[in-house]
Protein backbone atom coordinates (compact mmCIF):
# COMPACT_ATOMS: atom_id res chain seq x y z
CA UNK A 1 0.00 0.00 0.00
CA UNK A 2 2.88 2.37 0.76
CA UNK A 3 3.98 2.40 -2.88
CA UNK A 4 0.53 2.67 -4.46
CA UNK A 5 -1.86 5.60 -4.73
CA UNK A 6 -5.60 4.89 -4.57
CA UNK A 7 -7.43 6.65 -7.41
CA UNK A 8 -10.79 7.97 -6.22
CA UNK A 9 -12.80 9.16 -9.22
CA UNK A 10 -15.53 11.73 -8.61
CA UNK A 11 -16.49 12.43 -12.23
CA UNK A 12 -20.03 11.23 -11.52
CA UNK A 13 -20.40 13.47 -8.46
CA UNK A 14 -18.15 16.52 -8.45
CA UNK A 15 -17.61 16.32 -12.20
CA UNK A 16 -21.33 16.46 -12.84
CA UNK A 17 -21.47 19.68 -10.81
CA UNK A 18 -19.68 21.47 -13.65
CA UNK A 19 -21.97 24.30 -14.73
CA UNK A 20 -24.50 22.86 -17.16
CA UNK A 21 -23.13 19.32 -17.14
CA UNK A 22 -25.52 16.50 -16.35
CA UNK A 23 -25.92 12.85 -17.26
CA UNK A 24 -28.91 10.56 -17.38
CA UNK A 25 -28.90 7.21 -15.59
CA UNK A 26 -27.89 5.22 -18.67
CA UNK A 27 -24.94 7.53 -19.25
CA UNK A 28 -23.87 7.35 -15.60
CA UNK A 29 -23.91 3.54 -15.61
CA UNK A 30 -21.90 3.49 -18.86
CA UNK A 31 -19.33 5.88 -17.36
CA UNK A 32 -19.11 3.81 -14.16
CA UNK A 33 -18.45 0.66 -16.18
CA UNK A 34 -15.78 2.47 -18.18
CA UNK A 35 -14.15 3.72 -14.97
CA UNK A 36 -14.09 0.11 -13.74
CA UNK A 37 -12.27 -0.95 -16.93
CA UNK A 38 -9.93 2.03 -16.56
CA UNK A 39 -8.91 0.67 -13.17
CA UNK A 40 -10.06 3.33 -10.72
CA UNK A 41 -10.19 2.08 -7.13
CA UNK A 42 -13.14 4.15 -5.89
CA UNK A 43 -16.08 5.58 -7.83
CA UNK A 44 -17.97 8.37 -6.08
CA UNK A 45 -21.35 7.71 -7.64
CA UNK A 46 -23.27 10.76 -6.45
CA UNK A 47 -25.09 12.64 -3.70
CA UNK A 48 -28.19 10.50 -2.99
CA UNK A 49 -30.02 12.98 -0.73
CA UNK A 50 -30.07 15.59 -3.52
CA UNK A 51 -33.03 14.02 -5.33
CA UNK A 52 -34.79 10.76 -6.05
CA UNK A 53 -33.09 10.79 -9.45
CA UNK A 54 -29.65 11.03 -7.85
CA UNK A 55 -30.54 8.26 -5.42
CA UNK A 56 -31.70 5.97 -8.24
CA UNK A 57 -28.54 6.64 -10.25
CA UNK A 58 -26.26 5.81 -7.31
CA UNK A 59 -28.23 2.64 -6.63
CA UNK A 60 -27.91 1.55 -10.27
CA UNK A 61 -24.18 2.27 -10.35
CA UNK A 62 -23.70 0.30 -7.12
CA UNK A 63 -25.29 -2.71 -8.81
CA UNK A 64 -23.44 -2.32 -12.11
CA UNK A 65 -19.77 -2.55 -11.03
CA UNK A 66 -17.99 -5.13 -8.91
CA UNK A 67 -14.29 -4.29 -8.63
CA UNK A 68 -14.23 -0.64 -7.47
CA UNK A 69 -15.50 0.68 -4.16
CA UNK A 70 -18.72 2.64 -4.76
CA UNK A 71 -18.99 5.73 -2.55
CA UNK A 72 -22.01 7.90 -1.81
CA UNK A 73 -21.58 11.45 -0.52
CA UNK A 74 -23.53 12.71 2.49
CA UNK A 75 -23.46 15.85 4.57
CA UNK A 76 -22.74 15.33 8.27
CA UNK A 77 -26.42 14.74 8.92
CA UNK A 78 -28.01 11.48 10.06
CA UNK A 79 -30.73 11.59 7.38
CA UNK A 80 -28.16 12.21 4.62
CA UNK A 81 -26.05 9.29 5.85
CA UNK A 82 -29.01 6.90 6.11
CA UNK A 83 -30.20 7.76 2.59
CA UNK A 84 -26.66 7.42 1.21
CA UNK A 85 -26.31 3.97 2.74
CA UNK A 86 -29.64 2.85 1.30
CA UNK A 87 -28.31 3.81 -2.14
CA UNK A 88 -25.01 1.87 -1.90
CA UNK A 89 -25.84 -0.95 0.51
CA UNK A 90 -26.06 -3.54 -2.28
CA UNK A 91 -22.69 -2.60 -3.78
CA UNK A 92 -19.97 -5.26 -3.74
CA UNK A 93 -17.77 -2.70 -1.93
CA UNK A 94 -19.83 0.18 -0.46
CA UNK A 95 -18.43 3.34 1.13
CA UNK A 96 -20.08 6.22 2.96
CA UNK A 97 -18.41 9.60 2.51
CA UNK A 98 -19.49 12.31 4.92
CA UNK A 99 -18.20 15.85 5.30
CA UNK A 100 -18.39 19.04 7.33
CA UNK A 101 -16.47 22.32 7.22
CA UNK A 102 -13.57 23.03 9.55
CA UNK A 103 -12.40 26.53 8.59
CA UNK A 104 -13.47 29.46 10.75
CA UNK A 105 -14.65 31.19 7.56
CA UNK A 106 -17.18 28.44 6.92
CA UNK A 107 -18.07 27.96 10.58
CA UNK A 108 -18.81 31.63 11.13
CA UNK A 109 -20.51 32.54 7.85
CA UNK A 110 -22.00 29.31 6.50
CA UNK A 111 -22.64 26.85 9.32
CA UNK A 112 -23.11 29.38 12.14
CA UNK A 113 -21.56 26.83 14.50
CA UNK A 114 -18.77 26.87 17.05
CA UNK A 115 -15.71 24.65 16.83
CA UNK A 116 -17.04 22.52 19.66
CA UNK A 117 -20.38 22.04 17.88
CA UNK A 118 -18.66 20.93 14.68
CA UNK A 119 -16.57 18.43 16.62
CA UNK A 120 -19.74 16.90 18.05
CA UNK A 121 -21.41 16.76 14.63
CA UNK A 122 -18.35 15.16 13.04
CA UNK A 123 -18.16 12.52 15.75
CA UNK A 124 -21.88 11.70 15.60
CA UNK A 125 -22.00 11.52 11.80
CA UNK A 126 -18.94 9.27 11.46
CA UNK A 127 -20.25 7.02 14.26
CA UNK A 128 -23.56 6.69 12.46
CA UNK A 129 -21.86 5.97 9.14
CA UNK A 130 -19.49 3.38 10.64
CA UNK A 131 -22.43 1.61 12.32
CA UNK A 132 -23.90 1.06 8.84
CA UNK A 133 -20.81 0.50 6.71
CA UNK A 134 -17.25 -0.62 7.53
CA UNK A 135 -15.73 1.69 4.91
CA UNK A 136 -16.21 5.34 5.94
CA UNK A 137 -14.51 8.42 4.57
CA UNK A 138 -14.57 11.73 6.42
CA UNK A 139 -13.76 15.04 4.75
CA UNK A 140 -12.90 18.29 6.48
CA UNK A 141 -14.29 20.83 4.02
CA UNK A 142 -12.09 23.88 3.43
CA UNK A 143 -9.28 22.12 5.28
CA UNK A 144 -6.54 24.21 3.70
CA UNK A 145 -7.92 27.42 5.23
CA UNK A 146 -8.48 25.81 8.64
CA UNK A 147 -6.46 26.29 11.82
CA UNK A 148 -4.04 23.35 11.78
CA UNK A 149 -4.39 22.42 15.44
CA UNK A 150 -8.18 22.43 15.19
CA UNK A 151 -8.07 20.53 11.88
CA UNK A 152 -5.90 17.88 13.55
CA UNK A 153 -8.41 17.67 16.41
CA UNK A 154 -11.34 17.13 14.02
CA UNK A 155 -9.45 14.48 12.01
CA UNK A 156 -8.47 12.67 15.24
CA UNK A 157 -12.12 12.72 16.34
CA UNK A 158 -13.25 11.25 13.01
CA UNK A 159 -10.68 8.46 13.19
CA UNK A 160 -11.67 7.62 16.75
CA UNK A 161 -15.33 7.52 15.66
CA UNK A 162 -14.57 4.96 12.93
CA UNK A 163 -13.34 6.74 9.77
CA UNK A 164 -11.11 4.53 7.64
CA UNK A 165 -10.16 7.28 5.18
CA UNK A 166 -9.65 10.95 6.09
CA UNK A 167 -9.76 13.53 3.31
CA UNK A 168 -7.99 16.90 3.48
CA UNK A 169 -9.66 18.85 0.65
CA UNK A 170 -8.53 22.11 -0.88
CA UNK A 171 -12.17 23.03 -1.41
CA UNK A 172 -11.67 26.46 -2.97
CA UNK A 173 -8.37 25.83 -4.75
CA UNK A 174 -6.51 28.17 -2.41
CA UNK A 175 -3.38 26.32 -1.34
CA UNK A 176 -0.03 25.96 -3.09
CA UNK A 177 2.15 22.83 -3.35
CA UNK A 178 4.70 23.59 -0.62
CA UNK A 179 2.02 24.67 1.83
CA UNK A 180 -0.21 21.68 1.07
CA UNK A 181 2.68 19.23 1.49
CA UNK A 182 3.37 20.85 4.86
CA UNK A 183 -0.28 20.50 5.98
CA UNK A 184 -0.32 16.79 5.11
CA UNK A 185 3.00 16.23 6.86
CA UNK A 186 1.76 18.11 9.94
CA UNK A 187 -1.38 15.98 10.21
CA UNK A 188 0.52 12.71 9.74
CA UNK A 189 2.85 13.74 12.53
CA UNK A 190 0.27 15.13 14.99
CA UNK A 191 -2.96 13.12 14.58
CA UNK A 192 -3.20 10.01 16.77
CA UNK A 193 -4.17 6.89 14.83
CA UNK A 194 -3.65 8.43 11.39
CA UNK A 195 -1.08 5.78 10.51
CA UNK A 196 -3.93 3.24 10.56
CA UNK A 197 -6.11 5.01 7.97
CA UNK A 198 -5.74 6.27 4.42
CA UNK A 199 -4.97 9.98 4.01
CA UNK A 200 -6.78 11.40 0.99
CA UNK A 201 -6.63 14.71 -0.89
CA UNK A 202 -9.22 16.45 -3.05
CA UNK A 203 -7.97 19.52 -4.90
CA UNK A 204 -9.77 22.16 -6.92
CA UNK A 205 -8.07 23.95 -9.78
CA UNK A 206 -8.94 27.61 -9.16
CA UNK A 207 -5.27 28.62 -9.37
CA UNK A 208 -4.36 25.88 -11.85
CA UNK A 209 -2.54 23.97 -9.11
CA UNK A 210 -4.79 20.96 -8.48
CA UNK A 211 -2.44 18.40 -10.03
CA UNK A 212 0.65 20.05 -8.53
CA UNK A 213 -0.94 20.12 -5.09
CA UNK A 214 -1.98 16.47 -5.36
CA UNK A 215 1.55 15.46 -6.34
CA UNK A 216 2.97 17.43 -3.41
CA UNK A 217 0.51 15.72 -1.07
CA UNK A 218 1.52 12.19 -2.07
CA UNK A 219 5.15 13.11 -1.51
CA UNK A 220 4.16 13.96 2.07
CA UNK A 221 2.37 10.65 2.60
CA UNK A 222 -1.16 10.98 1.20
CA UNK A 223 -2.19 7.74 -0.49
CA UNK A 224 -5.57 8.52 -2.05
CA UNK A 225 -6.10 11.22 -4.68
CA UNK A 226 -9.59 12.35 -5.65
CA UNK A 227 -9.86 13.39 -9.27
CA UNK A 228 -12.04 13.54 -12.37
CA UNK A 229 -11.71 12.65 -16.03
CA UNK A 230 -10.63 15.74 -18.01
CA UNK A 231 -10.43 17.62 -14.68
CA UNK A 232 -14.12 18.62 -14.87
CA UNK A 233 -15.94 19.82 -11.75
CA UNK A 234 -17.06 22.82 -9.73
CA UNK A 235 -15.79 26.20 -10.97
CA UNK A 236 -12.32 25.61 -12.50
CA UNK A 237 -12.59 21.87 -11.96
CA UNK A 238 -10.71 19.20 -10.04
CA UNK A 239 -7.44 17.32 -10.20
CA UNK A 240 -7.23 15.83 -13.68
CA UNK A 241 -6.98 12.03 -13.39
CA UNK A 242 -5.04 11.68 -16.62
CA UNK A 243 -2.49 14.35 -15.72
CA UNK A 244 -1.89 13.05 -12.19
CA UNK A 245 -1.59 9.41 -13.26
CA UNK A 246 0.75 10.13 -16.16
CA UNK A 247 2.90 12.42 -13.99
CA UNK A 248 3.48 9.47 -11.64
CA UNK A 249 4.18 7.16 -14.57
CA UNK A 250 6.48 9.43 -16.56
CA UNK A 251 8.33 10.74 -13.49
CA UNK A 252 8.58 7.50 -11.56
CA UNK A 253 12.12 8.54 -10.70
CA UNK A 254 10.69 11.38 -8.62
CA UNK A 255 7.75 9.61 -6.94
CA UNK A 256 8.26 5.81 -7.10
CA UNK A 257 4.49 5.35 -6.80
CA UNK A 258 2.08 3.25 -8.82
CA UNK A 259 -1.66 3.25 -9.58
CA UNK A 260 -3.97 0.55 -10.89
CA UNK A 261 -4.94 2.67 -13.91
CA UNK A 262 -4.77 1.08 -17.35
CA UNK A 263 -3.33 4.14 -19.05
CA UNK A 264 -4.17 2.89 -22.56
CA UNK A 265 -7.84 3.53 -21.76
CA UNK A 266 -7.26 7.16 -20.71
CA UNK A 267 -7.90 8.75 -24.10
CA UNK A 268 -11.05 6.72 -24.96
CA UNK A 269 -12.44 7.51 -21.49
CA UNK A 270 -11.68 11.21 -21.94
CA UNK A 271 -13.53 11.27 -25.25
CA UNK A 272 -16.49 9.39 -23.77
CA UNK A 273 -16.89 11.95 -20.97
CA UNK A 274 -16.57 14.82 -23.44
CA UNK A 275 -19.23 13.34 -25.74
CA UNK A 276 -21.66 12.64 -22.88
CA UNK A 277 -21.33 15.92 -20.97
CA UNK A 278 -20.88 18.25 -23.93
CA UNK A 279 -17.79 19.72 -22.23
CA UNK A 280 -15.08 19.79 -24.84
CA UNK A 281 -11.43 19.17 -24.10
CA UNK A 282 -9.31 22.20 -24.94
CA UNK A 283 -6.85 21.44 -27.79
CA UNK A 284 -3.77 22.15 -25.64
CA UNK A 285 -4.99 20.09 -22.68
CA UNK A 286 -2.19 17.96 -21.26
CA UNK A 287 -2.27 14.23 -22.12
CA UNK A 288 -5.69 14.14 -23.88
CA UNK A 289 -5.92 17.37 -25.89
CA UNK A 290 -5.91 17.20 -29.69
CA UNK A 291 -2.54 18.96 -29.75
CA UNK A 292 -0.94 16.93 -26.96
CA UNK A 293 1.12 14.92 -29.45
CA UNK A 294 1.21 17.42 -32.32
CA UNK A 295 4.47 19.04 -33.39
CA UNK A 296 4.17 22.21 -35.44
CA UNK A 297 7.69 23.59 -35.10
CA UNK A 298 10.11 22.49 -37.81
CA UNK A 299 12.81 21.87 -35.23
CA UNK A 300 10.43 19.70 -33.18
CA UNK A 301 9.23 17.79 -36.26
CA UNK A 302 12.83 17.11 -37.32
CA UNK A 303 13.71 15.87 -33.84
CA UNK A 304 10.68 13.60 -33.52
CA UNK A 305 11.29 12.06 -36.94
CA UNK A 306 14.85 11.21 -35.92
CA UNK A 307 14.02 10.09 -32.38
CA UNK A 308 10.67 10.50 -30.61
CA UNK A 309 12.34 10.96 -27.22
CA UNK A 310 13.70 14.31 -28.37
CA UNK A 311 10.32 16.00 -27.89
CA UNK A 312 7.90 13.32 -26.61
CA UNK A 313 8.07 12.33 -22.96
CA UNK A 314 5.34 9.70 -23.45
CA UNK A 315 3.93 7.98 -26.49
CA UNK A 316 0.40 8.60 -27.82
CA UNK A 317 -0.17 4.83 -27.61
CA UNK A 318 0.59 4.82 -23.86
CA UNK A 319 -2.64 6.76 -23.21
CA UNK A 320 -4.69 5.08 -25.93
CA UNK A 321 -4.43 7.91 -28.44
CA UNK A 322 -4.72 7.13 -32.14
CA UNK A 323 -5.32 9.63 -34.91
CA UNK A 324 -8.68 9.54 -36.69
CA UNK A 325 -8.71 6.61 -39.06
CA UNK A 326 -11.23 4.96 -41.32
CA UNK A 327 -12.86 2.06 -39.50
CA UNK A 328 -16.09 1.27 -41.32
CA UNK A 329 -18.10 1.95 -44.43
CA UNK A 330 -21.62 1.38 -45.72
CA UNK A 331 -20.90 -2.28 -46.49
CA UNK A 332 -19.56 -3.11 -43.03
CA UNK A 333 -21.50 -5.68 -41.05
CA UNK A 334 -22.70 -5.96 -37.47
CA UNK A 335 -19.72 -8.02 -36.32
CA UNK A 336 -17.17 -5.44 -37.46
CA UNK A 337 -19.28 -2.68 -35.94
CA UNK A 338 -19.56 -4.51 -32.61
CA UNK A 339 -15.81 -5.13 -32.47
CA UNK A 340 -15.03 -1.49 -33.22
CA UNK A 341 -17.30 -0.33 -30.39
CA UNK A 342 -15.52 -2.67 -27.97
CA UNK A 343 -12.12 -1.34 -29.03
CA UNK A 344 -13.37 2.19 -28.43
CA UNK A 345 -14.10 1.25 -24.80
CA UNK A 346 -17.90 1.04 -24.89
CA UNK A 347 -19.87 -1.78 -23.30
CA UNK A 348 -23.35 -1.82 -24.82
CA UNK A 349 -26.22 -4.29 -24.67
CA UNK A 350 -27.32 -6.15 -27.81
CA UNK A 351 -30.32 -3.83 -28.10
CA UNK A 352 -28.11 -0.74 -27.81
CA UNK A 353 -25.67 -2.07 -30.41
CA UNK A 354 -28.53 -2.78 -32.80
CA UNK A 355 -29.86 0.76 -32.34
CA UNK A 356 -26.40 2.22 -32.91
CA UNK A 357 -25.87 0.00 -35.96
CA UNK A 358 -29.06 1.29 -37.60
CA UNK A 359 -27.94 4.89 -37.02
CA UNK A 360 -24.49 4.01 -38.38
CA UNK A 361 -26.03 2.61 -41.58
CA UNK A 362 -28.05 5.82 -42.07
CA UNK A 363 -24.89 7.88 -41.61
CA UNK A 364 -22.88 5.64 -43.94
CA UNK A 365 -25.42 6.32 -46.68
CA UNK A 366 -24.76 10.06 -46.31
CA UNK A 367 -20.95 10.07 -46.00
CA UNK A 368 -18.34 7.84 -47.55
CA UNK A 369 -16.00 7.42 -44.60
CA UNK A 370 -17.11 6.74 -41.02
CA UNK A 371 -14.60 7.42 -38.23
CA UNK A 372 -14.34 6.57 -34.54
CA UNK A 373 -15.50 10.07 -33.64
CA UNK A 374 -18.61 9.60 -35.76
CA UNK A 375 -19.45 6.37 -33.93
CA UNK A 376 -18.92 8.05 -30.54
CA UNK A 377 -21.34 10.79 -31.60
CA UNK A 378 -23.92 8.20 -32.68
CA UNK A 379 -23.70 6.43 -29.32
CA UNK A 380 -24.02 9.68 -27.36
CA UNK A 381 -26.82 11.02 -29.55
CA UNK A 382 -28.94 8.00 -30.43
CA UNK A 383 -28.20 5.34 -27.82
CA UNK A 384 -27.53 6.98 -24.48
CA UNK A 385 -29.94 9.89 -24.77
CA UNK A 386 -33.13 8.61 -23.15
CA UNK A 387 -36.56 9.90 -24.29
CA UNK A 388 -37.09 13.39 -22.92
CA UNK A 389 -40.00 15.77 -22.54
CA UNK A 390 -39.19 17.47 -25.85
CA UNK A 391 -38.34 15.41 -28.93
CA UNK A 392 -37.66 16.64 -32.46
CA UNK A 393 -39.99 14.99 -34.98
CA UNK A 394 -39.61 17.18 -38.09
CA UNK A 395 -37.62 20.22 -39.17
CA UNK A 396 -37.72 22.30 -42.34
CA UNK A 397 -36.07 25.67 -42.95
CA UNK A 398 -35.63 28.15 -45.76
CA UNK A 399 -32.86 30.72 -46.03
CA UNK A 400 -30.79 32.53 -48.65
CA UNK A 401 -29.30 35.86 -49.68
CA UNK A 402 -32.68 37.33 -50.72
CA UNK A 403 -34.95 35.19 -48.55
CA UNK A 404 -36.39 35.82 -45.10
CA UNK A 405 -35.20 32.86 -43.00
CA UNK A 406 -38.07 30.68 -41.81
CA UNK A 407 -38.33 27.44 -39.88
CA UNK A 408 -41.11 24.88 -39.50
CA UNK A 409 -40.76 22.53 -36.56
CA UNK A 410 -42.73 19.56 -35.28
CA UNK A 411 -42.04 18.47 -31.69
CA UNK A 412 -43.38 15.80 -29.41
CA UNK A 413 -44.05 17.51 -26.07
CA UNK A 414 -45.09 15.16 -23.29
CA UNK A 415 -46.22 12.74 -25.99
CA UNK A 416 -48.33 15.32 -27.83
CA UNK A 417 -47.42 16.45 -31.37
CA UNK A 418 -47.02 20.21 -31.75
CA UNK A 419 -46.20 22.06 -34.98
CA UNK A 420 -45.22 25.71 -35.49
CA UNK A 421 -43.33 28.04 -37.83
CA UNK A 422 -41.53 31.36 -37.34
CA UNK A 423 -39.03 33.81 -38.83
CA UNK A 424 -35.51 34.73 -37.70
CA UNK A 425 -32.34 36.63 -38.61
CA UNK A 426 -30.87 33.41 -39.99
CA UNK A 427 -31.82 29.72 -40.20
CA UNK A 428 -30.46 28.89 -36.72
CA UNK A 429 -32.16 31.90 -35.17
CA UNK A 430 -35.44 30.98 -36.88
CA UNK A 431 -35.21 27.40 -35.58
CA UNK A 432 -34.38 28.51 -32.03
CA UNK A 433 -37.18 31.11 -31.97
CA UNK A 434 -39.70 28.56 -33.21
CA UNK A 435 -38.71 25.91 -30.67
CA UNK A 436 -38.55 28.50 -27.90
CA UNK A 437 -42.14 29.57 -28.54
CA UNK A 438 -43.34 25.99 -28.70
CA UNK A 439 -41.91 25.06 -25.29
CA UNK A 440 -42.44 28.54 -23.75
CA UNK A 441 -38.74 28.72 -22.90
CA UNK A 442 -37.43 31.58 -20.76
CA UNK A 443 -33.81 30.57 -21.13
CA UNK A 444 -31.05 32.88 -22.35
CA UNK A 445 -28.60 31.55 -24.93
CA UNK A 446 -25.13 31.96 -23.42
CA UNK A 447 -23.10 30.40 -26.21
CA UNK A 448 -23.41 28.56 -29.48
CA UNK A 449 -20.46 26.57 -30.81
CA UNK A 450 -20.02 24.53 -33.98
CA UNK A 451 -17.24 22.15 -34.89
CA UNK A 452 -16.61 19.40 -37.40
CA UNK A 453 -16.23 16.01 -35.74
CA UNK A 454 -14.01 14.75 -38.55
CA UNK A 455 -12.61 16.19 -41.79
CA UNK A 456 -14.35 16.52 -45.14
CA UNK A 457 -17.36 18.39 -46.44
CA UNK A 458 -19.59 15.44 -45.53
CA UNK A 459 -18.42 15.39 -41.89
CA UNK A 460 -20.79 15.29 -38.96
CA UNK A 461 -21.21 18.74 -37.51
CA UNK A 462 -21.36 18.94 -33.71
CA UNK A 463 -23.15 21.84 -32.05
CA UNK A 464 -22.89 22.76 -28.38
CA UNK A 465 -25.47 25.10 -26.84
CA UNK A 466 -25.30 26.62 -23.35
CA UNK A 467 -28.45 28.04 -21.75
CA UNK A 468 -29.16 29.96 -18.57
CA UNK A 469 -32.50 30.28 -16.77
CA UNK A 470 -32.16 32.12 -13.47
CA UNK A 471 -29.76 30.13 -11.26
CA UNK A 472 -29.81 27.13 -13.60
CA UNK A 473 -27.48 26.36 -16.50
CA UNK A 474 -27.47 23.54 -19.00
CA UNK A 475 -25.33 22.30 -21.86
CA UNK A 476 -26.84 20.58 -24.90
CA UNK A 477 -25.15 18.84 -27.80
CA UNK A 478 -26.32 17.64 -31.18
CA UNK A 479 -24.60 16.08 -34.18
CA UNK A 480 -25.80 15.67 -37.76
CA UNK A 481 -24.49 16.06 -41.29
CA UNK A 482 -26.83 19.08 -41.56
CA UNK A 483 -25.60 21.75 -39.15
CA UNK A 484 -29.07 23.34 -38.79
CA UNK A 485 -30.54 20.01 -37.73
CA UNK A 486 -27.62 19.54 -35.32
CA UNK A 487 -28.37 23.00 -33.89
CA UNK A 488 -32.02 22.10 -33.28
CA UNK A 489 -30.99 18.84 -31.60
CA UNK A 490 -28.50 20.64 -29.35
CA UNK A 491 -31.04 23.31 -28.36
CA UNK A 492 -33.68 20.72 -27.53
CA UNK A 493 -31.14 18.65 -25.56
CA UNK A 494 -30.21 21.74 -23.50
CA UNK A 495 -33.88 22.50 -22.85
CA UNK A 496 -34.49 18.93 -21.67
CA UNK A 497 -31.50 19.08 -19.34
CA UNK A 498 -32.74 22.41 -17.99
CA UNK A 499 -36.07 20.79 -17.14
CA UNK A 500 -34.27 18.06 -15.20
CA UNK A 501 -32.10 20.54 -13.31
CA UNK A 502 -35.15 22.47 -12.18
CA UNK A 503 -36.65 19.29 -10.73
CA UNK A 504 -33.82 18.76 -8.26
CA UNK A 505 -35.40 18.41 -4.83
CA UNK A 506 -32.69 20.21 -2.87
CA UNK A 507 -30.99 23.51 -3.67
CA UNK A 508 -27.40 23.13 -4.70
CA UNK A 509 -25.15 22.94 -1.65
CA UNK A 510 -21.46 23.61 -1.30
CA UNK A 511 -19.57 20.33 -1.35
CA UNK A 512 -15.97 19.36 -0.87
Amino acid sequence: MKDRVIIFDTTLRDGEQSPGASMNDEEKVLVAQQLERLGVDVIEAGFPIASQGDFDAVERIAASVKKPVVAALARAKIKDIDVAFDAVKNAAKPRLHTFISTSDIHLNYQLKKSREEVLKVAKASVKRASSLCPDVEFSAMDATRSDREYLAQVIATAIEAGATTVNIPDTVGYTIPGEYADIIAYLIEHVPGIDGVVVSVHCHNDLGLAVGNSLAAVQSGARQVECTINGIGERAGNTSLEEFVMALKVRRDGYDLDTNINTELIYPTSRMISAITGIRVQPNKAVVGDNAFSHESGIHQDGVLKEKLTYEIMTPESVGYTSSHLVLGKHSGRHAFRERIKKMGYSLSDAQIEKAFKSFKKLADKKKNVFDEDIAAIIAEDVLRIPDRYQLMFLSFNAGTDTIPTATVTLSIDGQTVRQADFGDGPVDAVFKTIGKMVKAKSTLLSYEVKSITGGTDALGEVTVRLEDGPFRSVGTGSHTDIIVASAMAFINALNKMEKRKKKELPRVQTI
